[in-house]
């Protein structure tokens, strides 16, 4: 049990710093952690003791607004009552049964509900994985087993997981991909980034122009390197996440899917960070008017289990057994979870807000881009927003050294972001948060980016 003055209510508005941040607790946290376990991604001396909605606690009694949500997994906020109650009661039922070999009611109808609300084919069904990448995993198969067909196509900069086979989709950074090989025959093409692309093209200005430009690479692809005959699908995510949280031209999906559609490509939507309302719409793909053949996802779904799914058209099924399988797919307290995040989704219409909220993250962020020095550009839907820093706004460099140390200026004031892309910081909070919430965590951004400077 937490001391009475640690007791948090997640109502809190802004952070508590008690004094040095990281405090000694944490400092011994981290000793143990880069002592004991393998080096991944850790980004900032963030230690957690408890966290409610927005609102996070650490283990030396410091406040903070937590606008990462886990990596956009707690999108119905931290411990949300009716997640943690669904979770209770299903442990006190059953903990696992083998949802690929056995049946029950929990899994069933969180596929149902699936089918009915991803944007897809009249009739869908549903994968369950344990995570993104290897609900992207399982799209690569149903892909390759239904087209019969061995080739992919990615967009440059695309983050997909870091599995083999998702990691041969990943083309965000070299770090990801150095020393695995070998991988999937991936074909990667230009994404339609309107603020920097290979064409030289302002795609804020002129979004026709850029989405005929990309369109037309990956038709030279198919001319060329790419026989038709051997793609498989084109695996996008409908805003880049890790690779910079880039939005492409509202017409550009529907263009790429009637390329693709021409040539019996698949098209597959990741909407691992996007979907379950974290960009205004319960799927990203909603935006641009199109249904995929497949849709990933996982993070938000499960708000801290790990489940994730792969969504397809029925026509694409296995339809033999064996073909694909797992242990913990759609593991019953994981579904249990999904089934109550989707019905808080709902009932507190998450998805509305964070439409609401998005214009105002934007206009936000645009004005401390004019009261600060540094900041290239500012991009979003929904709640899903990024900052990008650049060393000259004409050459566009990169200023990465000027983003982590803003980054870790906004630790040191209480507020928990994450980097993304090679010089952005990405800004993704809960979708319950209030706008008290949203108006204080981005003013201690300010804060911080003034201070750096």
């Amino acid at each position: 049990m937490l001391e009475k003055e640690f007791v948090i209510t997640g109502k809190e508005t802004h952070p508590t710093i008690r004094g040095a941040f990281p405090g000694p607790a944490a400092q011994r946290i981290v000793h143990d952690d880069e002592t004991y376990l393998a080096t991944t991604t850790k980004t900032g001396p963030v230690a957690i003791r408890e966290a409610r909605g927005c609102v996070a606690l650490t283990v030396d009694g410091d406040i903070l607004l937590d606008f990462a949500a886990g990596v956009g997994v707690n999108a119905t906020g931290h411990s949300h009552p009716r997640v943690v109650q669904a979770v209770k009661d299903q442990a006190e039922r059953f903990l696992h049964f083998a949802g690929t070999d056995f049946y029950y009611e929990v899994q069933n109808k969180l596929a149902k509900t699936l089918g009915e609300l991803v944007p897809g084919a009249a009739k869908q069904k549903v994968f369950f994985t344990n995570s993104g990448t290897e609900s992207i995993e399982a799209a690569l198969k149903i892909a390759a087993w239904s087209t019969q067909r061995s080739q992919f196509i990615a967009f440059r900069r695309a983050f997909h997981g870091r599995t083999l086979g998702s990691l041969a989709l990943t083309n965000s950074k070299t770090v990801h991909r150095e020393r695995f090989r070998p991988m999937a025959g991936v074909h990667h093409v230009p994404f339609p980034n309107a603020f920097r692309n290979p064409f030289g093209i302002d795609g804020y200005a002129d979004p026709d122009r850029l989405t005929s430009a990309v369109l037309g690479m990956v038709e030279e692809l198919l001319e060329t390197a790419l026989p038709p005959s051997e793609a498989a699908a084109m695996f996008v995510e409908p805003v880049q996440g890790e690779g910079g949280y880039n939005v492409p031209p509202m017409d550009f999906y529907p263009k790429l899917k009637k390329l693709l559609d021409g040539h019996g490509i698949l098209l597959v939507a990741d909407e691992v960070q996007t979907g379950l309302g974290r960009t205004g719409k319960l799927f990203a793909m909603e935006h641009f008017g199109t249904k995929p053949s497949i849709t990933t996802l996982a993070k938000a779904l499960g708000s801290g289990l790990p489940i994730g799914a792969a969504v397809f058209d029925a026509k694409l099924d296995f339809g033999v057994k064996g073909a694909h399988s797992n242990t913990f797919g759609g593991n019953p307290i994981a579904c249990a979870a999904a089934n109550a995040t989707i019905d808080v989704i709902r009932e507190e219409r998450l998805v509305e807000r964070a439409a609401r909220m998005g214009p105002q993250v934007g206009k936000r962020l645009r004005e401390i881009q004019k009261e600060t020095t540094g900041i290239g550009d500012v991009r979003g839907l929904g709640l899903m927003w990024a900052v990008e820093w650049v060393k000259d706004p004409k050459t566009k460099q990169h200023d990465a050294k000027k983003r982590d140390a803003v980054l870790q200026e906004c630790y040191r004031r209480g507020l928990v972001v994450l980097p993304c892309g090679q010089s952005a910081i990405r800004f993704i909070p809960p979708l319950v948060i209030t706008d008290e919430q949203l108006a204080g965590g981005l003013d201690v951004f300010r804060d911080a980016a003034r201070a750096v400077g």
